[in-house]
């Protein structure tokens, strides 16, 4: 056998582990004469090689027999529940993080998603690193990258607990919620416990870089969730105009034109939740004795309007003709605009004195919030093959119903809330409406007209929805004199 180098056991650490080196150089590590003899076997000394030899092994702070319990089920179980956690909240960092980075309109939320994926790729880096602070510790930043970990677990799910306590509704996701944040504390509290910013290299870099990290997402939700939706404003030129009549000479009918007119002139694209046109006829009777201006107020207790004229009195609105613009779910981004043309046709003899005619927006900002494609598909209520749409057009009425997902820009929102829908029910008939809120038609069924279902649904909640995906009506109407459009239809 060579001559081979002298071997220095070092004496046992406070986990029991000794560290073995030769030439002051660190060849390994063992916590056991069979973990010993297994280093020394790969370095080239013989099996049978006499550990008690002076000559060959020197032992310091104990001999060949001083291995002090290390405990390796408490390690190992460590180890386990660390992996778990990390692992979990790796998960977690990544769902929020994909969505946002992939889908999100704004670039500040698209940069809080790229942050959360990183986050996630830190913890996953941390998975082998605890298996090596809590083993052979041969990496000397395996404690700070477990530190870091547990660090990002606490700050998420701290946020997402406190995202939750705003509405306080029980989802799937609210166990995963409290056990990753419990799991956070208890592993802060190990890490603290063995001090592992002392194998830092340069800690307050470290601690700057955590800190600017921290800073930059703070900044960043702030801007995409408060800042950016309060500056950029919604604007839109909404038009409805009465073009020249058209009537053949022996014809009793004459046909009015009607242009539609739309455009964003805002700072954010929006969706088109449900937009109507109509046109109303407007029949009166004339009072010399001037009553007219005490018919505001009605008969009946709902019975009153916010208009009068002193020589018109029982004046009367009639549907003359109804549609949809550009149809629920569309789209209407910056700048974009989008006119319509359609012709109203009224007997020469029309008891109608004027007319109007106005167009609608129900509009949900595309920075808040993102509506799935199924909400576009109409669905009449008075068909039963609709299922869950289907209701009694005795009870309900006739409406076409328009219902699907609705999604906040920031998933972090998403995932402590229930699912939110939006639904819209237009009718040529009937005054169009539209609500978010949690009620699911593909749980209820429609038994009841639109009015009574949105009586039964939270009036706050209705409320904080309104707000939270800026739901918003916009108008244009105009109004003629019939005797005017009559004096200009051309042959």
């Amino acid at each position: 056998m060579g001559i081979r180098p002298w071997v220095v056991v070092e004496p046992p650490d406070r986990r029991g582990l000794r560290r073995i080196t030769i030439h002051d150089k660190t060849v390994g590590s063992a916590w056991s004469l069979r973990e010993l003899r297994k280093v020394l076997r790969g370095l080239g000394y013989p099996d049978d090689m006499d550990l008690d030899d002076p000559c060959r092994v020197h032992w310091r702070g104990g001999d060949s027999g001083a291995w002090p319990d290390d405990r390796g089920w408490r390690r190992r179980a460590v180890i386990a529940v660390m992996l778990v956690g990390l692992l979990g909240s790796l998960v977690l960092h990544a769902v929020i993080g994909w969505t946002d980075a992939l889908g999100a309109l704004t670039f500040a939320q698209r940069l809080v998603g790229v942050l959360f994926l990183l986050a996630a790729a830190v913890q996953g880096s941390a998975l082998p690193a605890v298996v090596d602070y809590w083993g052979r510790r041969q990496v000397p930043l395996s404690g700070a990258l477990v530190l870091l970990g547990a660090l990002m677990a606490l700050a998420t799910t701290s946020l997402l607990l406190l995202l939750w306590l705003e509405e306080r509704e029980f989802i799937p996701a609210f166990p995963v919620f409290i056990a990753l944040w419990l799991w956070s504390l208890w592993a802060l509290r190990v890490l603290v416990h063995e001090k592992v910013w002392k194998g830092i290299p340069h800690p307050k870099k470290f601690a700057a870089g955590i800190t600017v990290t921290a800073l930059l997402t703070a900044v960043s939700l702030g801007y995409s969730i408060i800042y950016q939706p309060i500056v950029a404003p919604r604007h839109f030129i909404l038009r409805a105009e009465f073009g020249t009549p058209q009537a053949g000479a022996d014809s009793s009918y004459i046909h009015i034109p009607l242009k539609l007119y739309a455009k964003n002139t805002g700072g954010i694209p929006v969706y088109l939740v449900v937009d109507d046109y109509s046109v109303w006829g407007h029949t009166a009777e004339f009072s010399d004795s001037g009553e007219g201006m005490s018919e505001w107020k009605g008969e009946g207790e709902d019975d009153w309007t916010l208009e009068a004229e002193k020589y018109v009195k029982n004046a009367k609105y009639e549907i003359v003709a109804s549609g949809q613009f550009q149809g629920a779910g569309s789209e209407l981004d910056i700048g974009e605009e989008f006119q319509l043309e359609r012709v109203i046709t009224l007997p020469r003899d029309t008891r109608y004195e004027t007319l109007s005619a106005e167009l609608i927006f129900a509009v949900v900002r595309q920075d808040r919030g993102e509506i799935d494609r199924e909400f576009g598909v109409a669905r009449p209520s008075w068909v039963k093959s609709e299922k869950r749409y289907y209701c009694p057009p005795e009870d309900c009425g006739e409406q076409l119903i328009y219902h699907g997902r609705v999604r906040h820009n920031n998933n972090m929102v998403n995932m402590t809330r229930k699912p939110r829908y939006v639904a819209a029910f237009w009718s040529a008939e009937d005054p169009t409406d539209v609500f978010i809120s949690s009620f699911d038609f593909k749980k209820k069924k429609i038994t009841e007209s639109i009015y009574d279902i949105y009586d039964s649904l939270d009036e706050e909640e209705l409320k904080r929805e309104e707000e939270r995906y800026d739901l918003n009506w916009f108008f244009g109407n105009t109004h003629v004199s019939v005797k005017g459009l009559l004096k200009q239809a051309q042959p």
